[in-house]
C-alpha cells in the first residue's frame, strides 16, 4: 500500500510538471480564440474580432503573445504615461510596449514552465489591456495601487518615502 500510494504521488507530479511546448500551445490557441492562421511556433489569431499574433522558440524556451494597437507615432506624452503607469499597477502579467512603429499589449515569457491556465489567461490578458487602451489601461479587474499620485515625505537624513495623497 505504501508502495502504490508513492507511486500514485509520482505519477501525479510528472503530470503536473509536463512542459508546455509548441503542439500543446497550438492546441490551446485553437481552444481558446476564435481563429488562428499560421505556422508552427508563429501563428495569427483572432480573439472577438482582435488579432493577435503568437510567437515561440522552443530552442530558446521563449515564447510571446502581442497584439497591435495604435501608432507609435499618435501616441502623445500622456498616452505615454499612462501606458507605463499601468504597466505597474493595473497590466499585470501584460506590458504595453512600442516596437516597429507600434504600441503592442506583449505577454513574455519563458514557454515551457507555462501550465494551461497561464496560457489561457496571458490570451485574455493580451485582449484585454489592448481593450482597455485610452481608458482603463487594464488586463484584469485587479489593480495593484491605482497610479494616484504619491507625495513625497521626508524621513531619516536625505532618504524619502512616497506616501499617497
Amino acid at each position: 500500500m505504501k508502495y502504490l500510494f508513492l507511486a500514485f504521488f509520482l505519477v501525479i507530479s510528472l503530470i503536473g510538471s509536463a512542459q508546455m511546448n509548441n503542439d500543446r500551445l497550438e492546441q490551446l490557441l485553437i481552444a481558446n480564440t476564435d481563429s488562428i492562421q499560421g505556422n508552427y511556433g508563429r501563428w495569427q489569431v483572432l480573439l472577438q474580432e482582435m488579432p493577435m499574433i503568437v510567437v515561440t522558440d522552443e530552442t530558446n524556451d521563449r515564447m510571446r503573445i502581442i497584439a497591435p494597437i495604435i501608432e507609435a507615432s499618435k501616441l502623445d506624452e500622456g498616452l505615454l504615461l499612462d501606458c507605463l503607469t499601468a504597466n505597474f499597477h493595473s497590466a499585470l502579467d501584460v506590458k504595453y510596449a512600442v516596437s516597429d512603429g507600434l504600441l503592442w499589449s506583449a505577454f513574455v515569457h519563458p514557454l515551457s514552465p507555462l501550465s494551461d491556465w497561464e496560457v489561457e489567461s496571458a490570451i485574455k490578458q493580451v485582449y484585454a489591456a489592448a481593450a482597455t487602451f485610452g481608458t482603463t489601461f487594464s488586463s484584469t479587474p485587479l489593480l495593484f495601487g491605482g497610479g494616484q499620485a504619491a507625495e513625497p515625505v521626508p524621513a531619516k537624513k536625505d532618504t524619502i518615502i512616497f506616501r499617497k495623497t
